[in-house]
């Protein structure tokens, strides 16, 4: 008796913060393996045939032949929760996801910054796709975070010891991310590109500011490295705040 073949897989490939050589050896793997490969774009910029790729496609771009390659739309700017227009932009990605497996792709992976199982639109995605076609098997591919390079280009260690290590977004609001910085470990801040003022004021209050790093576009041609200060600008969504953990000297937490 022949083996049962296989269903239809769905991959969320975690591509890292932006460089093409922080993808992992897997992650190039299941990129060149899939019939086809589904980039997030801005919904608004979808139909513009010039729009310039997106950060997940730049970073795949050189692993992956153009012809595999399909912008999805998402409603990526949309920051008022579970809306309408996310919502819709939801449901279209996960029938055209839905129709690439009907019409004969067995394997579609999804290219996501990151980590697909961080902050990502993958999750959204698989959802709705496993409630259309249930019989696809999802699964991830881990990718480097932000946090990971950040701490690597700026020389400062994410852990040590017992100190723990607190990740959270901008966007939940000011007071977790006090709290977070009342306490003894690294803080990471992600999407804090419109509350950049009051992080400020709270790294001020925390008596942390002038340990905290801020990282712009990394893995981009204009990324900035440097200081979190109150004169920074034009920060981009994708920016990290890295607070390390207070140390007075060496093993001190272990």
């Amino acid at each position: 008796m022949s083996a049962p073949a296989e269903g239809p897989t769905l991959t969320g490939v975690g591509v890292g913060p932006g460089d093409p050589d922080l993808l992992t050896l897997r992650a190039v793997r299941v990129l060149r393996a899939a019939d086809v490969v589904f980039v997030p774009v801005l919904d608004r910029l979808a139909a513009d045939g010039a729009a310039p790729p997106g950060r997940a496609e730049t970073t795949v771009a050189p692993h992956v032949a153009p012809d595999r390659l399909r912008r999805l739309p998402f409603a990526l700017d949309d920051r008022g929760g579970v809306t309408p227009r996310r919502e819709r932009a939801w449901d279209a990605a996960a029938r055209t996801v839905a129709a690439a497996l009907d019409g004969g792709d067995r394997a579609v992976a999804f290219a996501t910054i990151g980590d697909p199982n961080v902050y990502s639109t993958f999750s959204y995605l698989a959802q709705t796709v496993r409630s259309l076609r249930p019989d696809v098997v999802v699964g991830t591919v881990p990718g480097v975070t932000a946090m990971q390079d950040l701490a690597a280009r700026s020389g400062l260690p994410l852990c040590e010891g017992r100190e723990p290590l607190t990740l959270l977004p901008a966007t939940a609001g000011l007071a977790p991310v006090a709290d977070a910085l009342a306490g003894p470990g690294t803080v990471v801040v992600y999407k804090g590109w419109r509350r950049h003022a009051d992080l400020v004021g709270a790294l001020r209050r925390a008596g942390r500011l002038d340990d905290a790093v801020l990282g712009r576009s990394l893995g981009l041609p204009d990324e900035r490295i440097g200081p979190y200060d109150a004169t920074a600008d034009d920060l981009p969504y994708l920016s990290t705040l890295l607070v390390p953990a207070r140390r007075d000297h060496r093993g001190g937490h272990l």
